[in-house]
C-alpha cells in the first residue's frame, strides 16, 4: 500500500482528501509558476501540475506524490487568482450570466509510474448585478480562489448550474484522483 504525499499547500485540496478519507501528508512545492507562459488553459495546469510535481521529491518507493493546478478560462482569457479588488472585480463582471470552463491538471507520481490528467467543467453564472459583485469583492474570498469565486462557500450563490465534476470546481477532482490510484496501489 503506497503513501499518498499532497504537493499542495491548498486548504480546499486538503479538506477533499479528508472528506473522501484519503489519508495523506503534506509536501509544499516551491516553485515559481511565472514560468508558465502558455494563454491554453489545458497546457497551463498541465504544466503546472507536472513541475508541482516533479519539484517534490519521492523520499521513499511507498510514495505517491499528488499535485495540482486549477484555473478558469472563459472567453480566450486564463482567470487565475486575483490580485487586486480590480482583478476580482473584473473577472465576476465577466463570468456574470455566462458560462465558463474551469480546468484542473492532476500529476500523480511514484518512483515508476505517472498519470497526468486534465479535468474540465463547465459553470454557469446567474447574471450579477453591482451590487452584488460589489458586496463580493468586498468579502476575503475571492483572493485566493481562480476565477475569484469559491464554489463551495459564499460565490454558491451565483452558480445557475454546472456541469461535471463539482470537487474540480474546488480544486481537486477527486473522484477521477481516487480510481486513478488504484493503479498506484492506493
Amino acid at each position: 500500500m503506497g503513501d499518498l504525499i499532497l504537493g499542495s499547500s491548498s486548504p480546499r485540496r486538503q479538506a477533499i482528501l479528508q472528506q473522501v478519507e484519503q489519508p495523506f501528508t503534506i509536501r509544499k512545492p516551491d516553485v515559481d509558476e511565472s514560468v508558465i507562459k502558455t494563454p491554453n488553459p489545458v497546457e497551463k495546469v498541465e504544466q503546472l501540475a507536472n513541475i508541482k510535481g516533479r519539484h517534490i521529491p519521492i523520499e521513499n518507493d511507498q510514495e505517491i506524490i499528488l499535485s495540482a493546478d486549477t484555473v478558469v478560462g472563459f472567453d480566450d482569457q486564463i482567470f487565475e487568482k486575483p490580485n487586486t479588488r480590480d482583478d476580482a472585480y473584473q473577472m465576476m463582471k465577466q463570468l456574470s450570466g455566462q458560462s465558463h470552463a474551469v480546468f484542473t491538471g492532476v500529476m500523480l507520481r511514484s518512483a515508476n509510474q505517472e498519470d497526468l490528467f486534465v479535468e474540465r467543467t463547465e459553470v454557469e453564472f446567474w447574471p450579477l448585478s453591482e451590487e452584488e459583485i460589489l458586496w463580493y469583492i468586498d468579502t476575503d474570498e475571492p483572493y485566493d480562489k481562480a476565477g475569484a469565486y469559491g464554489i463551495q462557500s459564499i460565490g454558491a450563490r451565483f452558480v445557475k448550474r454546472i456541469h461535471g465534476d463539482y470537487y474540480n470546481v474546488m480544486g481537486l477532482p477527486i473522484s477521477q484522483v481516487i480510481r486513478r490510484l488504484k493503479a498506484f496501489n492506493i
